[in-house]
Protein backbone atom coordinates (compact mmCIF):
# COMPACT_ATOMS: atom_id res chain seq x y z
CA UNK A 1 0.00 0.00 0.00
CA UNK A 2 1.32 3.44 -0.89
CA UNK A 3 2.19 6.07 1.71
CA UNK A 4 -0.86 8.35 1.84
CA UNK A 5 1.31 11.18 3.20
CA UNK A 6 3.00 11.43 -0.20
CA UNK A 7 1.76 12.39 -3.66
CA UNK A 8 0.69 9.45 -5.75
CA UNK A 9 -2.24 7.49 -7.07
CA UNK A 10 -3.91 4.36 -5.79
CA UNK A 11 -4.95 1.65 -8.21
CA UNK A 12 -8.54 1.75 -9.44
CA UNK A 13 -10.97 -0.98 -8.42
CA UNK A 14 -14.21 -2.08 -10.11
CA UNK A 15 -16.42 -5.15 -10.13
CA UNK A 16 -17.99 -5.02 -13.58
CA UNK A 17 -15.82 -3.47 -16.27
CA UNK A 18 -12.77 -1.23 -16.62
CA UNK A 19 -10.81 0.79 -19.16
CA UNK A 20 -7.32 2.25 -18.79
CA UNK A 21 -5.69 4.65 -21.21
CA UNK A 22 -3.78 7.92 -21.47
CA UNK A 23 -6.54 10.52 -22.10
CA UNK A 24 -9.54 10.96 -19.76
CA UNK A 25 -11.99 11.78 -22.56
CA UNK A 26 -11.05 8.65 -24.50
CA UNK A 27 -11.49 6.55 -21.35
CA UNK A 28 -14.94 8.10 -20.87
CA UNK A 29 -15.86 7.28 -24.47
CA UNK A 30 -14.83 3.66 -23.97
CA UNK A 31 -16.68 3.30 -20.66
CA UNK A 32 -19.86 4.74 -22.16
CA UNK A 33 -19.65 2.25 -25.02
CA UNK A 34 -19.65 -0.60 -22.50
CA UNK A 35 -22.40 0.93 -20.39
CA UNK A 36 -24.59 1.13 -23.49
CA UNK A 37 -24.22 -2.55 -24.33
CA UNK A 38 -20.83 -2.80 -25.99
CA UNK A 39 -18.11 -5.19 -24.94
CA UNK A 40 -14.37 -4.79 -24.36
CA UNK A 41 -13.57 -4.97 -28.09
CA UNK A 42 -16.06 -2.19 -28.82
CA UNK A 43 -14.68 -0.09 -25.98
CA UNK A 44 -11.07 -0.49 -27.06
CA UNK A 45 -11.86 0.48 -30.66
CA UNK A 46 -13.97 3.52 -29.75
CA UNK A 47 -11.46 4.72 -27.19
CA UNK A 48 -8.52 4.24 -29.52
CA UNK A 49 -10.16 6.25 -32.30
CA UNK A 50 -10.85 9.05 -29.83
CA UNK A 51 -7.20 8.98 -28.77
CA UNK A 52 -6.26 9.97 -32.33
CA UNK A 53 -7.85 13.32 -31.53
CA UNK A 54 -6.69 13.53 -27.93
CA UNK A 55 -3.07 12.59 -28.62
CA UNK A 56 -2.40 13.16 -32.34
CA UNK A 57 1.35 13.23 -31.74
CA UNK A 58 1.08 9.61 -30.69
CA UNK A 59 -1.52 8.13 -33.01
CA UNK A 60 -4.19 8.58 -35.65
CA UNK A 61 -6.02 6.99 -38.55
CA UNK A 62 -2.82 7.15 -40.59
CA UNK A 63 -1.11 4.73 -38.20
CA UNK A 64 -0.87 1.05 -37.33
CA UNK A 65 -2.54 -1.11 -34.69
CA UNK A 66 -1.96 -4.42 -32.92
CA UNK A 67 -4.20 -6.21 -30.42
CA UNK A 68 -4.39 -9.23 -28.16
CA UNK A 69 -7.88 -10.49 -27.39
CA UNK A 70 -9.10 -12.86 -24.69
CA UNK A 71 -12.63 -13.82 -25.75
CA UNK A 72 -15.48 -14.26 -23.30
CA UNK A 73 -15.53 -17.67 -21.63
CA UNK A 74 -12.03 -18.65 -22.71
CA UNK A 75 -8.42 -18.14 -21.68
CA UNK A 76 -7.23 -18.52 -25.25
CA UNK A 77 -5.49 -15.38 -26.51
CA UNK A 78 -5.88 -14.26 -30.12
CA UNK A 79 -3.50 -11.92 -31.93
CA UNK A 80 -4.28 -9.24 -34.50
CA UNK A 81 -1.60 -7.66 -36.69
CA UNK A 82 -2.91 -4.49 -38.34
CA UNK A 83 0.44 -3.02 -39.29
CA UNK A 84 0.81 -1.49 -42.71
CA UNK A 85 3.08 -2.46 -45.57
CA UNK A 86 5.49 -0.61 -47.81
CA UNK A 87 4.04 0.23 -51.23
CA UNK A 88 4.54 -2.22 -54.08
CA UNK A 89 6.97 0.21 -55.70
CA UNK A 90 9.27 0.44 -52.65
CA UNK A 91 12.91 -0.54 -53.18
CA UNK A 92 15.99 -0.18 -51.02
CA UNK A 93 17.97 0.49 -54.21
CA UNK A 94 15.80 3.52 -54.92
CA UNK A 95 16.43 4.94 -51.46
CA UNK A 96 20.18 4.28 -51.66
CA UNK A 97 20.20 6.03 -55.04
CA UNK A 98 18.92 9.13 -53.23
CA UNK A 99 22.07 8.97 -51.11
CA UNK A 100 20.37 7.47 -48.06
CA UNK A 101 22.21 5.08 -45.77
CA UNK A 102 19.14 4.67 -43.59
CA UNK A 103 15.47 5.53 -43.93
CA UNK A 104 14.82 9.26 -43.50
CA UNK A 105 12.33 9.69 -40.68
CA UNK A 106 10.59 12.79 -42.02
CA UNK A 107 10.37 11.81 -45.69
CA UNK A 108 7.10 10.65 -47.31
CA UNK A 109 8.86 7.43 -48.35
CA UNK A 110 8.92 6.49 -44.66
CA UNK A 111 5.11 6.33 -44.59
CA UNK A 112 3.64 2.86 -44.75
CA UNK A 113 0.12 2.28 -46.01
CA UNK A 114 -1.75 2.68 -42.68
CA UNK A 115 -3.16 -0.54 -41.26
CA UNK A 116 -5.11 0.61 -38.21
CA UNK A 117 -8.52 1.12 -39.82
CA UNK A 118 -8.38 -2.38 -41.32
CA UNK A 119 -7.58 -3.62 -37.82
CA UNK A 120 -10.50 -1.81 -36.21
CA UNK A 121 -12.83 -3.29 -38.82
CA UNK A 122 -11.46 -6.83 -38.34
CA UNK A 123 -11.66 -6.63 -34.54
CA UNK A 124 -15.18 -5.21 -34.63
CA UNK A 125 -16.43 -7.84 -37.07
CA UNK A 126 -14.90 -10.78 -35.22
CA UNK A 127 -15.49 -9.81 -31.59
CA UNK A 128 -17.55 -6.62 -31.27
CA UNK A 129 -21.25 -6.16 -30.63
CA UNK A 130 -22.04 -2.67 -31.79
CA UNK A 131 -20.60 -2.37 -35.26
CA UNK A 132 -17.91 0.00 -36.49
CA UNK A 133 -20.48 2.66 -37.46
CA UNK A 134 -21.48 3.11 -33.81
CA UNK A 135 -17.89 3.07 -32.57
CA UNK A 136 -16.72 6.01 -34.69
CA UNK A 137 -19.72 8.17 -33.74
CA UNK A 138 -18.27 9.61 -30.49
CA UNK A 139 -15.12 10.72 -32.30
CA UNK A 140 -17.12 12.41 -35.06
CA UNK A 141 -18.67 14.59 -32.37
CA UNK A 142 -15.30 15.22 -30.73
CA UNK A 143 -13.69 16.16 -34.06
CA UNK A 144 -16.41 18.72 -34.68
CA UNK A 145 -16.94 20.06 -31.16
CA UNK A 146 -13.34 19.83 -29.99
CA UNK A 147 -11.19 17.49 -27.89
CA UNK A 148 -9.55 19.07 -24.82
CA UNK A 149 -5.75 19.17 -25.05
CA UNK A 150 -4.19 17.65 -21.93
CA UNK A 151 -0.78 18.81 -20.62
CA UNK A 152 1.25 15.86 -21.93
CA UNK A 153 -0.30 16.22 -25.39
CA UNK A 154 0.59 19.93 -25.37
CA UNK A 155 4.17 19.05 -24.37
CA UNK A 156 4.47 16.67 -27.33
CA UNK A 157 2.86 19.20 -29.70
CA UNK A 158 5.42 21.85 -28.85
CA UNK A 159 8.34 19.48 -29.34
CA UNK A 160 7.12 18.36 -32.77
CA UNK A 161 6.06 21.74 -34.21
CA UNK A 162 9.45 22.59 -35.80
CA UNK A 163 9.26 19.39 -37.89
CA UNK A 164 5.77 20.07 -39.28
CA UNK A 165 5.50 20.97 -42.96
CA UNK A 166 2.87 21.71 -45.56
CA UNK A 167 -0.69 20.54 -44.87
CA UNK A 168 0.40 19.32 -41.45
CA UNK A 169 0.78 22.88 -40.23
CA UNK A 170 -2.65 23.84 -41.52
CA UNK A 171 -4.45 20.93 -39.90
CA UNK A 172 -2.51 20.49 -36.64
CA UNK A 173 -1.51 23.98 -35.51
CA UNK A 174 -3.58 26.86 -34.16
CA UNK A 175 -2.62 30.17 -35.77
CA UNK A 176 0.60 28.39 -36.80
CA UNK A 177 1.46 27.63 -33.17
CA UNK A 178 1.21 24.40 -31.14
CA UNK A 179 -1.97 23.75 -29.20
CA UNK A 180 -1.69 24.45 -25.49
CA UNK A 181 -3.17 22.60 -22.53
CA UNK A 182 -6.85 23.48 -22.26
CA UNK A 183 -7.31 24.34 -25.93
CA UNK A 184 -9.99 22.50 -27.90
CA UNK A 185 -8.56 20.64 -30.88
CA UNK A 186 -11.05 20.39 -33.74
CA UNK A 187 -10.51 18.49 -36.97
CA UNK A 188 -13.26 18.84 -39.57
CA UNK A 189 -11.35 16.70 -42.06
CA UNK A 190 -11.18 13.77 -39.67
CA UNK A 191 -14.91 14.06 -39.01
CA UNK A 192 -15.47 13.59 -42.75
CA UNK A 193 -13.14 10.58 -42.84
CA UNK A 194 -14.91 9.00 -39.88
CA UNK A 195 -18.26 9.53 -41.59
CA UNK A 196 -16.90 7.71 -44.64
CA UNK A 197 -15.87 4.81 -42.38
CA UNK A 198 -19.27 4.95 -40.68
CA UNK A 199 -21.00 4.60 -44.03
CA UNK A 200 -18.75 2.09 -45.80
CA UNK A 201 -16.56 0.47 -43.16
CA UNK A 202 -12.86 0.09 -43.94
CA UNK A 203 -13.62 0.59 -47.65
CA UNK A 204 -14.54 4.18 -46.82
CA UNK A 205 -10.91 4.70 -45.85
CA UNK A 206 -8.99 2.50 -48.30
CA UNK A 207 -11.04 3.30 -51.39
CA UNK A 208 -12.74 6.39 -52.80
CA UNK A 209 -12.08 10.05 -51.94
CA UNK A 210 -10.20 9.42 -48.67
CA UNK A 211 -7.71 7.02 -50.28
CA UNK A 212 -7.41 9.32 -53.29
CA UNK A 213 -6.48 12.20 -50.99
CA UNK A 214 -3.81 10.16 -49.21
CA UNK A 215 -2.30 8.79 -52.41
CA UNK A 216 -2.27 12.15 -54.19
CA UNK A 217 -0.67 13.82 -51.18
CA UNK A 218 2.01 11.13 -50.80
CA UNK A 219 2.83 11.10 -54.49
CA UNK A 220 3.14 14.90 -54.48
CA UNK A 221 5.73 14.45 -51.74
CA UNK A 222 7.74 11.97 -53.83
CA UNK A 223 6.48 8.65 -52.42
CA UNK A 224 5.56 5.53 -54.40
CA UNK A 225 2.11 4.78 -52.92
CA UNK A 226 -0.77 3.89 -55.25
CA UNK A 227 -4.50 3.37 -54.90
CA UNK A 228 -3.86 -0.35 -55.42
CA UNK A 229 -1.61 -0.39 -52.35
CA UNK A 230 -4.40 1.07 -50.23
CA UNK A 231 -7.12 -1.20 -51.64
CA UNK A 232 -4.98 -4.29 -50.86
CA UNK A 233 -4.60 -3.46 -47.14
CA UNK A 234 -5.65 -6.16 -44.70
CA UNK A 235 -5.29 -7.06 -41.04
CA UNK A 236 -4.15 -10.56 -40.11
CA UNK A 237 -5.18 -12.78 -37.21
CA UNK A 238 -2.01 -14.42 -35.89
CA UNK A 239 -1.00 -16.88 -33.18
CA UNK A 240 0.62 -15.19 -30.17
CA UNK A 241 3.95 -16.32 -28.74
CA UNK A 242 4.79 -16.66 -25.05
CA UNK A 243 7.52 -17.34 -22.56
CA UNK A 244 7.87 -17.91 -18.80
CA UNK A 245 8.69 -15.54 -15.98
CA UNK A 246 8.53 -16.56 -12.30
CA UNK A 247 5.88 -19.18 -12.93
CA UNK A 248 3.72 -16.91 -15.08
CA UNK A 249 3.50 -16.61 -18.85
CA UNK A 250 4.16 -13.39 -20.78
CA UNK A 251 2.12 -13.41 -24.00
CA UNK A 252 3.21 -11.31 -26.97
CA UNK A 253 2.61 -10.98 -30.70
CA UNK A 254 5.03 -12.64 -33.14
CA UNK A 255 7.13 -10.78 -35.72
CA UNK A 256 7.01 -8.33 -37.35
CA UNK A 257 6.54 -6.96 -33.80
CA UNK A 258 9.43 -7.28 -31.36
CA UNK A 259 7.40 -9.05 -28.69
CA UNK A 260 9.98 -11.85 -28.91
CA UNK A 261 12.48 -9.38 -27.42
CA UNK A 262 10.47 -9.20 -24.20
CA UNK A 263 10.28 -12.99 -23.96
CA UNK A 264 14.03 -13.35 -24.51
CA UNK A 265 14.82 -10.61 -22.00
CA UNK A 266 12.54 -12.22 -19.38
CA UNK A 267 14.25 -15.58 -19.87
CA UNK A 268 17.65 -13.94 -19.39
CA UNK A 269 16.52 -12.20 -16.19
CA UNK A 270 15.18 -15.45 -14.73
CA UNK A 271 18.84 -16.49 -14.26
CA UNK A 272 19.17 -13.79 -11.58
CA UNK A 273 17.59 -13.38 -8.13
CA UNK A 274 15.91 -10.07 -8.95
CA UNK A 275 13.55 -10.31 -5.97
CA UNK A 276 16.51 -10.09 -3.56
CA UNK A 277 17.53 -6.71 -4.99
CA UNK A 278 16.33 -3.20 -4.19
CA UNK A 279 13.62 -2.56 -6.84
CA UNK A 280 14.88 0.98 -7.30
CA UNK A 281 18.56 0.27 -6.78
CA UNK A 282 21.62 0.17 -8.99
CA UNK A 283 22.14 -3.61 -8.82
CA UNK A 284 18.75 -4.35 -10.36
CA UNK A 285 19.06 -1.52 -12.88
CA UNK A 286 22.43 -2.87 -14.04
CA UNK A 287 21.32 -6.49 -14.50
CA UNK A 288 18.11 -5.43 -16.20
CA UNK A 289 19.95 -3.08 -18.55
CA UNK A 290 22.50 -5.74 -19.51
CA UNK A 291 19.74 -8.27 -20.21
CA UNK A 292 17.95 -5.71 -22.38
CA UNK A 293 21.09 -4.84 -24.34
CA UNK A 294 21.61 -8.48 -25.26
CA UNK A 295 17.96 -9.16 -26.09
CA UNK A 296 17.80 -6.05 -28.27
CA UNK A 297 20.99 -7.00 -30.10
CA UNK A 298 19.32 -10.31 -30.98
CA UNK A 299 16.21 -8.41 -32.07
CA UNK A 300 18.16 -6.15 -34.40
CA UNK A 301 19.82 -9.11 -36.11
CA UNK A 302 16.73 -11.27 -36.54
CA UNK A 303 13.29 -9.65 -36.41
CA UNK A 304 11.62 -8.56 -39.62
CA UNK A 305 8.57 -9.34 -41.72
CA UNK A 306 8.06 -13.03 -40.83
CA UNK A 307 8.28 -14.00 -44.50
CA UNK A 308 11.81 -12.58 -44.61
CA UNK A 309 13.24 -13.85 -41.30
CA UNK A 310 16.15 -16.26 -41.51
CA UNK A 311 16.71 -16.99 -37.79
CA UNK A 312 14.10 -19.38 -36.33
CA UNK A 313 11.58 -17.67 -34.05
CA UNK A 314 11.53 -20.70 -31.73
CA UNK A 315 15.28 -20.35 -31.18
CA UNK A 316 15.01 -16.59 -30.62
CA UNK A 317 12.62 -17.05 -27.68
CA UNK A 318 14.13 -20.32 -26.47
CA UNK A 319 16.05 -21.12 -23.32
CA UNK A 320 19.32 -22.06 -25.05
CA UNK A 321 19.88 -18.56 -26.46
CA UNK A 322 18.77 -16.96 -23.18
CA UNK A 323 21.27 -19.05 -21.22
CA UNK A 324 24.09 -18.26 -23.63
CA UNK A 325 23.39 -14.53 -23.50
CA UNK A 326 22.75 -14.45 -19.76
CA UNK A 327 26.16 -16.03 -19.13
CA UNK A 328 27.76 -12.95 -20.70
CA UNK A 329 26.43 -10.61 -18.00
CA UNK A 330 29.00 -9.41 -15.48
CA UNK A 331 27.27 -8.23 -12.26
CA UNK A 332 30.01 -5.67 -11.73
CA UNK A 333 30.69 -4.30 -15.18
CA UNK A 334 28.71 -3.02 -18.16
CA UNK A 335 29.62 -4.78 -21.39
CA UNK A 336 29.03 -3.85 -24.99
CA UNK A 337 26.86 -6.49 -26.72
CA UNK A 338 28.82 -8.85 -28.95
CA UNK A 339 28.76 -7.94 -32.62
CA UNK A 340 26.81 -11.10 -33.45
CA UNK A 341 24.78 -12.38 -30.50
CA UNK A 342 23.06 -15.02 -32.65
CA UNK A 343 26.23 -16.92 -33.39
CA UNK A 344 26.61 -16.47 -37.11
CA UNK A 345 23.01 -15.79 -38.11
CA UNK A 346 22.86 -14.31 -41.56
CA UNK A 347 22.11 -10.63 -41.51
CA UNK A 348 19.25 -11.41 -42.42
CA UNK A 349 5.41 7.20 -29.95
CA UNK A 350 2.15 5.55 -29.39
CA UNK A 351 -1.10 5.11 -27.44
CA UNK A 352 -2.27 2.10 -25.53
CA UNK A 353 -5.75 1.18 -24.30
CA UNK A 354 -6.94 -1.85 -22.41
CA UNK A 355 -10.50 -2.86 -21.60
CA UNK A 356 -12.07 -5.69 -19.61
CA UNK A 357 -15.84 -6.12 -19.61
CA UNK A 358 -18.27 -7.73 -17.16
CA UNK A 359 -18.06 -11.03 -19.09
CA UNK A 360 -14.26 -10.87 -18.76
CA UNK A 361 -13.43 -10.38 -22.40
CA UNK A 362 -10.08 -8.60 -22.28
CA UNK A 363 -8.51 -6.51 -25.02
CA UNK A 364 -4.97 -5.17 -25.12
CA UNK A 365 -4.66 -2.67 -28.00
CA UNK A 366 -1.82 -0.43 -29.14
CA UNK A 367 -2.03 2.16 -31.93
CA UNK A 368 0.68 4.45 -33.27
CA UNK A 369 2.06 6.77 -35.96
CA UNK A 370 5.61 6.04 -34.66
CA UNK A 371 7.53 9.28 -33.98
CA UNK A 372 5.80 12.41 -32.67
CA UNK A 373 3.16 13.13 -35.33
CA UNK A 374 4.79 10.42 -37.46
CA UNK A 375 6.71 12.06 -40.30
CA UNK A 376 4.97 15.41 -39.56
CA UNK A 377 3.24 15.22 -42.95
CA UNK A 378 -0.52 15.16 -43.58
CA UNK A 379 -2.86 14.65 -46.50
CA UNK A 380 -4.10 17.82 -48.10
CA UNK A 381 -7.90 17.46 -48.24
CA UNK A 382 -8.65 15.54 -45.03
CA UNK A 383 -5.57 16.15 -42.90
CA UNK A 384 -4.74 12.51 -42.19
CA UNK A 385 -1.47 12.38 -40.27
CA UNK A 386 0.93 9.99 -42.03
CA UNK A 387 2.97 7.52 -40.01
CA UNK A 388 6.73 7.22 -40.55
CA UNK A 389 6.89 3.54 -39.62
CA UNK A 390 9.06 2.63 -42.63
CA UNK A 391 11.88 4.21 -40.62
CA UNK A 392 11.87 0.82 -38.89
CA UNK A 393 13.40 -0.74 -42.01
CA UNK A 394 17.13 -0.84 -42.76
CA UNK A 395 18.80 -0.26 -46.12
CA UNK A 396 21.51 -2.91 -45.62
CA UNK A 397 21.54 -5.28 -48.58
CA UNK A 398 20.74 -8.86 -47.55
CA UNK A 399 19.32 -7.97 -44.11
CA UNK A 400 15.91 -9.58 -43.48
CA UNK A 401 14.51 -6.20 -42.41
CA UNK A 402 15.62 -4.36 -45.56
CA UNK A 403 13.09 -1.95 -47.10
CA UNK A 404 11.20 -3.59 -49.93
CA UNK A 405 7.88 -3.93 -51.75
CA UNK A 406 4.82 -4.95 -49.69
CA UNK A 407 6.97 -5.70 -46.64
CA UNK A 408 6.20 -4.98 -43.01
CA UNK A 409 9.14 -3.63 -40.95
CA UNK A 410 10.41 -4.50 -37.51
CA UNK A 411 7.67 -2.88 -35.45
CA UNK A 412 8.14 -1.41 -31.98
CA UNK A 413 4.55 -1.39 -30.70
CA UNK A 414 3.44 -4.48 -28.76
CA UNK A 415 0.37 -5.21 -26.66
CA UNK A 416 0.90 -7.66 -23.83
CA UNK A 417 -1.01 -10.08 -21.64
CA UNK A 418 -0.07 -12.04 -18.54
CA UNK A 419 -1.37 -15.55 -17.93
CA UNK A 420 -1.03 -17.32 -14.58
CA UNK A 421 -2.01 -20.91 -13.81
CA UNK A 422 -3.64 -21.12 -17.20
CA UNK A 423 -5.84 -18.04 -16.72
CA UNK A 424 -5.41 -14.60 -18.24
CA UNK A 425 -4.84 -12.22 -15.35
CA UNK A 426 -3.67 -8.98 -16.93
CA UNK A 427 -3.85 -7.17 -20.26
CA UNK A 428 -1.13 -4.53 -20.25
CA UNK A 429 0.96 -2.35 -22.49
CA UNK A 430 3.90 0.01 -22.31
CA UNK A 431 4.37 2.85 -24.79
CA UNK A 432 7.68 4.41 -25.67
CA UNK A 433 9.06 3.29 -29.03
CA UNK A 434 11.92 0.84 -28.70
CA UNK A 435 11.58 0.77 -24.90
CA UNK A 436 8.43 -1.33 -25.02
CA UNK A 437 9.83 -4.89 -24.59
CA UNK A 438 12.04 -3.66 -21.76
CA UNK A 439 9.01 -1.92 -20.26
CA UNK A 440 6.90 -5.09 -20.47
CA UNK A 441 9.47 -7.09 -18.55
CA UNK A 442 10.01 -4.35 -15.96
CA UNK A 443 6.29 -3.99 -15.27
CA UNK A 444 5.81 -7.74 -14.90
CA UNK A 445 8.94 -8.03 -12.75
CA UNK A 446 7.74 -5.21 -10.49
CA UNK A 447 4.59 -7.21 -9.82
CA UNK A 448 5.95 -10.76 -9.66
CA UNK A 449 9.34 -10.11 -8.05
CA UNK A 450 8.31 -7.34 -5.68
CA UNK A 451 4.57 -7.78 -5.16
CA UNK A 452 3.61 -4.34 -6.45
CA UNK A 453 0.06 -3.55 -7.52
CA UNK A 454 -0.51 -2.41 -11.14
CA UNK A 455 -0.25 1.26 -10.21
CA UNK A 456 2.91 1.03 -8.13
CA UNK A 457 4.50 -1.11 -10.83
CA UNK A 458 4.07 1.76 -13.29
CA UNK A 459 5.10 4.53 -10.91
CA UNK A 460 8.64 3.19 -10.39
CA UNK A 461 11.39 5.06 -12.33
CA UNK A 462 12.77 3.53 -15.54
CA UNK A 463 16.09 3.05 -17.27
CA UNK A 464 16.91 2.14 -20.89
CA UNK A 465 20.07 1.67 -22.94
CA UNK A 466 19.81 3.15 -26.42
CA UNK A 467 21.93 5.13 -28.86
CA UNK A 468 25.06 4.20 -26.91
CA UNK A 469 23.82 5.67 -23.62
CA UNK A 470 22.17 4.29 -20.51
CA UNK A 471 19.30 6.74 -20.18
CA UNK A 472 17.88 7.18 -16.70
CA UNK A 473 14.77 8.95 -15.44
CA UNK A 474 14.90 11.64 -12.78
CA UNK A 475 13.05 9.40 -10.32
CA UNK A 476 16.24 7.48 -9.62
CA UNK A 477 18.32 8.93 -6.75
CA UNK A 478 21.70 10.41 -7.71
CA UNK A 479 23.46 7.58 -5.87
CA UNK A 480 22.06 5.13 -8.44
CA UNK A 481 23.34 7.29 -11.31
CA UNK A 482 26.80 7.29 -9.71
CA UNK A 483 26.81 3.54 -8.99
CA UNK A 484 25.86 2.73 -12.57
CA UNK A 485 28.52 5.07 -13.92
CA UNK A 486 31.06 3.27 -11.72
CA UNK A 487 30.07 0.00 -13.42
CA UNK A 488 30.89 1.53 -16.79
CA UNK A 489 27.45 2.66 -17.96
CA UNK A 490 27.55 5.83 -20.09
CA UNK A 491 24.83 7.63 -18.13
CA UNK A 492 22.54 10.21 -19.74
CA UNK A 493 19.46 11.96 -18.37
CA UNK A 494 16.19 12.15 -20.29
CA UNK A 495 14.35 15.22 -21.52
CA UNK A 496 11.24 13.07 -22.05
CA UNK A 497 10.12 10.30 -19.64
CA UNK A 498 10.29 6.71 -20.81
CA UNK A 499 6.96 6.01 -22.42
CA UNK A 500 3.70 5.41 -20.62
CA UNK A 501 1.70 2.34 -19.65
CA UNK A 502 -1.61 0.93 -18.53
CA UNK A 503 -2.69 -2.38 -17.00
CA UNK A 504 -5.82 -4.05 -15.64
CA UNK A 505 -5.34 -6.97 -13.28
CA UNK A 506 -8.21 -9.49 -13.21
CA UNK A 507 -8.57 -10.82 -9.66
CA UNK A 508 -10.51 -13.97 -10.48
CA UNK A 509 -10.71 -15.10 -6.86
CA UNK A 510 -12.40 -11.93 -5.58
CA UNK A 511 -14.20 -11.00 -8.79
CA UNK A 512 -12.70 -7.50 -9.09
CA UNK A 513 -10.63 -5.57 -11.60
CA UNK A 514 -7.59 -3.59 -10.45
CA UNK A 515 -6.31 -0.95 -12.86
CA UNK A 516 -3.31 1.33 -13.05
CA UNK A 517 -2.18 4.06 -15.42
CA UNK A 518 1.16 5.72 -15.93
CA UNK A 519 1.94 9.07 -14.23
CA UNK A 520 4.02 9.96 -17.30
CA UNK A 521 0.73 10.54 -19.14
CA UNK A 522 -2.55 12.24 -18.22
CA UNK A 523 -4.91 9.27 -18.37
CA UNK A 524 -6.67 7.14 -15.84
CA UNK A 525 -8.09 3.73 -15.11
CA UNK A 526 -11.87 3.90 -14.70
CA UNK A 527 -14.45 1.25 -14.02
CA UNK A 528 -17.93 0.61 -12.72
Amino acid sequence: MRDFHLPGRSPAYAANAMVASSHPTAVSVAIEIMRSGGNAADAAIAGAIALGLGEPAMTGLGGDMFALVKPTGSDEILGLNASGRAPAGATAEGMRAKGWTEMEEDDANSALVPGAVAGFAALSEAHGRKGLDALVAPSIALAEEGMPVVPRAAFDWARAEPRMRGAMRRWYLKDDKPYRAGDLFRHAGQAEVLRAIQAKGAAGFYEGPVAEDMVASLQALGAAHTLEDFAATRADWVTPISGPYRGAEIVELPPNTHGATAILMARILERFDIASMDPGGAERAHIETEAAKLAYAARDAAIADPEAMTYPLEALIGQELADRLGALIDPERALAPPADVLGGARHKDTIYITAVDRDRMAVSLIYSVYHDFGGCLASDRYGINFNNRAAGFVLTEGHPNVYGPKKRPLHTIIPGMLRQSGRVTMPFGVMGGGYQPHGHVRLVSNMLDFGMDPQAAQDLPRIFHQNGNTEIENGYPRAVWDALAAKGHPIAGRAVPLGGSQAIYIDHERGVLIGGTDPRKDGLALGY
